[in-house]
């Protein structure tokens, strides 16, 4: 059984002005239910991170002002969300559905976050609208408890994973690969152990013999027994931060060929969702839902 990770909390309320793609936390459970993709029973309401486990990736400072609610102006202004607890808590429950799912994807393949995919966020600080980095908080604790010893991030967002190539820059037993935009944000970027950048309104073909050429290398040489999977939908031509020009079907393509190597090599996989801005919401909705079926389609 497929198992993803969601939590009401995940619809947290925010000022109008962000309110837009935040409304496919609602709208992507509803549709995969409505279809018949999955069922009630391939959710799980992931629990709120526990402190220890958080600073095992961030730092005690920027906990505790994130805790604490005493982050700077300038702070609040790089992260692009006003704070509050209730946000920070939903952080702690997003970071804690990716944990969750990697112990599920070890035990049934591959578990996905309906949220997660927050890259911007950096040992110390937050940024992008990511507040705690859910994958560098679960790599770092299948590490700590020993239960993978090589671990690959496949992130695919239209942005850099500036925050995760920062937390992952001392150690040897995560490799960070990244294919993004070249010009878009960051602007400053981070360096991972691998980064494609790509030229503005890049296409289908450029795009995915990039990455068809280059995952089965890096899993050859990388030799994972773990990967997390960022599947941002801001590479489609549609989206109107994203810059790349792929198209639906070349994004499906991109999720099924990551999914069907790993399955391939067997390597568990987890997925959050990352980014996705399309003027319309359908375009949205849809490319996300596509790597669920995908998942449901590949594994079960």
């Amino acid at each position: 059984m497929l198992h993803i990770a969601y939590s009401p909390i995940y619809k947290y309320k925010v000022p109008p002005k962000h309110r837009f793609p935040m409304i496919k936390y609602e709208l992507i459970p509803e549709q995969l239910l409505y279809e018949g993709t999955i069922q009630d029973q391939n959710f799980f309401s992931p629990t709120p991170l526990d402190e220890s486990i958080i600073l095992r990736t961030h730092s005690a400072e920027y906990w505790s002002k994130l805790k604490n609610q005493k982050l700077s102006a300038k702070e609040i202004r790089a992260i692009g969300f006003p704070m509050s607890p209730a946000l920070v808590e939903r952080g702690r429950h997003i970071a804690g559905g990716t944990l969750e799912a990697a112990y599920k994807a070890m035990e049934h393949g591959i578990a996905m976050n309906i949220a997660g995919g927050t890259h911007h966020s950096f040992t110390n600080r937050g940024e992008g609208f990511c507040l705690l980095n859910d994958i560098g908080i679960a790599a770092n604790e299948l590490l700590y408890q020993q239960k993978a010893t090589k671990i690959l991030v496949v992130d695919l967002d239209v942005h850099q994973g500036n925050g995760t190539a920062e937390i992952f820059s001392q150690n040897p037993d995560v490799f960070t690969f990244s294919i993004h935009g070249e010009k878009n944000y960051p602007l400053r970027k981070e360096q991972s152990d691998l980064d494609i950048g790509l030229a503005d309104r890049t296409t289908d073909a450029l795009y995915l013999n990039t990455l068809m050429d280059i995952l089965p290398k890096l899993i050859d040489t990388v030799k994972p027994d773990f990967i997390f999977y960022l599947s941002g939908v801001d590479i489609l031509g549609t989206d109107k931060l994203g810059r790349l020009n792929v198209s639906m079907d070349g994004c499906k393509a991109r999720d099924r060929f990551v999914l069907e190597t790993c399955k391939k090599n067997n390597i568990p996989l987890a997925i959050s969702m990352g980014g996705g801005y399309s003027e319309q919401l359908k375009h949205i909705v849809e490319a996300h839902c596509n790597t669920f079926r995908l998942a449901q389609d590949i594994f079960f």
